[in-house]
């Protein structure tokens, strides 16, 4: 009973003065009151509350307060003025939460797929000998790229893609590599390499590097001990047997190098002969052996390890030759077979693009794909495809669900020699035609194994070019120089000049190039936008820029030829009268106006134009069969977001 009552005390709640509540505050609520003069002395100033068990305490008169034990708690939390509330506040939690939900998935599953790193932005090439000298010893080096990175990133350039620097000979532009894992003396060291590639993400951008898989020099440890058939290595070239008389050799077939004469060499020390595509320094390596195969992949892991962000794989159409030696067939059937000795006097039915290459192409890709896997260190992957058919260009982007190369380096424009809007336009049309669903082009317009631009075509021609392929659906890649119209240097004029205050000059080549760019990055509709063809002729291209959601549309007119007179309301009959010049080659006329009926171009000039229509090309019949995209979006202001449900 002394227990009980013990419980019942601590329990009961008694508001008298002076009086603890154990341990919690009063509520103020419950004001005191004056001593009734008629009471007892002993009574109780204040109402007293006893929770006594299981007794129901009378609440009618009791608010809640600060500090109330969970007993009585309980007794008001069950009150219909106080659960509705909280029922509604957490329904309405669990409602948002599923709401917020649904739209995140939606938006996901609606959304296209964001551009990578080598989408978003030009590709800057650097051939590293003639680049920048930082000792001078006469030879462009790793340092003088990085010192240059700053100018670079005034480019608004993405990518830097450095031409090969592994130790080699001097034969082929460094094409014969004698060590695939260390840099050329000529070039610095690997630690210079280190520093470099450091630098370059430093700066946010990335760094791909040429790797050409299919020869080797002659002075590589390889080929040594293949020569001397030690162990695996014997079958790391293609040997066959051949005679030697009075040092004349008579090869096992007709096959030619691509520099002329016939691609087999005798080699005293092995008594056979070995098989090079290209010169007798560079043997090409054995891919039909599993050896070769693996020494390479592992040669991808060490620069990939390195951390390089990707490859440009050089010459693969001639990884493999037919096994048969049967000889090629020839262009001229009536040419003696005796006198056959340049390349293009051949059909090359069994040394390019054999089967079973793009397995070898494709085993690349999967080694690459184990370094990608890693949010934005996506590992990109280009091909060189020289001298291809288109046809067989368009296969290095693989099969629907098979993947090979993130593209094949589309070089059709720098063997373009005499321009004019008719050859422009059947270079853009045959890859845009001919490229897969949901690929990605890209466009190049010289390249270190082609003249120069100014060289070859002439300075008139530089601004309107670099306009051409930043106005281009696609990735557009640029070798170094074309940015200020450099041209050819011979070696022995190393004193040649140019003018290097270009970075103030409002006119300059330099200039347009940076605001190409800049433009290039900050609008959707030239990196995400549909390409329309308009028009062409023998002098000029015309085509638009245009997204759904968008009601700005890109103009671009480029002439190729003589001075021209377009009158654009006779291609688009809801054009605005007089329309904006976003940007001109010729500065004068940047965000000016012109006549929509009377545009003069002059030779070599180009206007990117701006209007305002809700008319699209792309969605007219007339037009249907002449628009392209790689990957279909759309713009909603509403929200400013792409989806791809339209």
């Amino acid at each position: 009973m002394a227990e009980d009552k013990s419980k019942k005390d601590s329990i009961g709640m008694s508001i008298k003065g002076g009086q603890t509540n154990n341990g919690f505050v009063q509520n103020e609520d419950i004001l005191e009151r004056d001593p009734d003069p008629d009471s007892p002395a002993d009574s109780p100033q204040h109402t007293a509350l006893h929770i006594l068990g299981p007794a129901e305490p009378d609440l009618k008169d009791i608010r809640p307060y600060a500090g109330m034990p969970k007993e009585v708690l309980f007794q008001f939390s069950h009150q219909a003025r106080y659960r509705v509330p909280r029922e509604i506040i957490f329904w309405l939690t669990v409602a948002s939460v599923l709401v917020l939900t649904g739209a995140t998935v939606a938006i996901i599953a609606i959304s296209p797929k964001c551009l990578d790193w080598w989408q978003a932005g030009p590709m800057y090439q650097i051939y590293p000998r003639s680049f920048k000298d930082s000792d001078k010893d006469g030879n462009g080096d790793l340092k003088g790229i990085q010192d240059k990175l700053d100018y670079i990133a005034t480019l608004n350039i993405k990518t830097i893609w450095i031409t090969s620097f592994y130790k080699s000979s001097l034969k082929d532009f460094r094409h014969g590599v004698e060590d695939f894992r260390d840099i050329d003396p000529i070039f610095g060291t690997m630690e210079d390499f280190e520093n470099l590639l450091a630098a370059i993400h430093d700066k946010g951008l990335k760094l791909i590097i040429d790797f050409i898989p299919n020869h080797t020099s002659d002075k590589h440890p390889w080929f040594q001990l293949s020569r001397t058939r030690t162990g695996k290595y014997t079958d790391y070239y293609i040997w066959h047997d051949c005679t030697q008389e009075n040092g004349i050799t008579k090869p096992p077939n007709n096959w030619l190098s691509v520099y002329g004469n016939s691609s087999w060499h005798f080699d005293e020390v092995r008594n056979q002969c070995y098989f090079h595509q290209f010169m007798k320094e560079q043997p090409d390596l054995n891919f039909r052996s599993s050896d070769v195969q693996e020494e390479i992949k592992e040669i991808i892991q060490f620069w990939l390890a390195k951390g390089v962000d990707g490859f440009s794989f050089d010459a693969v159409k001639f990884l493999l030759e037919a096994k048969h030696l049967r000889d090629e067939p020839q262009v001229n059937k009536t040419q003696m077979p005796d006198t056959i000795t340049h390349y293009a006097e051949l059909y090359h039915d069994f040394t390019t693009t054999q089967v079973g290459m793009h397995d070898i192409v494709r085993s690349f890709r999967q080694t690459m794909n184990q370094y990608s896997s890693e949010p934005g260190r996506y590992r990109f992957m280009g091909t060189e495809a020289n001298g291809e058919r288109i046809d067989r260009t368009m296969m290095y982007y693989g099969l629907p669900f098979i993947e090979e190369a993130d593209f094949p380096f589309n070089d059709y424009l720098t063997k373009l020699e005499t321009p004019s809007g008719s050859t422009v336009f059947e270079i853009i049309t045959s890859w845009m035609e001919n490229m897969p669903e949901g690929k990605w082009p890209n466009w190049m317009i010289s390249g270190p194994d082609n003249a120069r631009l100014i060289s070859r075509l002439g300075k008139e021609y530089v601004n309107v070019m670099n306009m051409l392929v930043f106005t281009l659906p696609g990735t557009p890649i640029t070798y170094y120089g074309e940015e200020i119209g450099m041209g050819n240097i011979l070696a022995t004029n190393l004193n040649e000049s140019y003018n290097v205050v270009q970075k103030t000059q409002p006119t300059s080549a330099l200039k347009l190039y940076q605001e190409l760019s800049l433009l290039h990055a900050n609008e959707l509709l030239l990196s995400r936008g549909w390409f329309c063809h308009l028009r062409n002729d023998s002098h000029s291209v015309m085509y638009t820029r245009e997204l759904d959601g968008i009601d700005t549309v890109f103009l671009v007119v480029l002439n190729f030829g003589e001075s021209s007179l377009l009158n654009l309301k006779e291609m688009i009959s809801d054009i605005p009268t007089r329309v904006r010049i976003r940007l001109s080659t010729n500065s004068a006329y940047k965000r000016s106006e012109v006549d929509t009926s009377a545009i003069v171009l002059d030779k070599g000039e180009g206007h990117i134009l701006e209007y305002n229509t809700k008319n699209l090309l792309h969605h007219q019949t007339a037009f249907r069969d002449r628009c392209f995209i790689s990957n279909r979006a759309c713009y909603s202001s509403v929200f400013n977001i792409l989806y791809s449900l339209c």
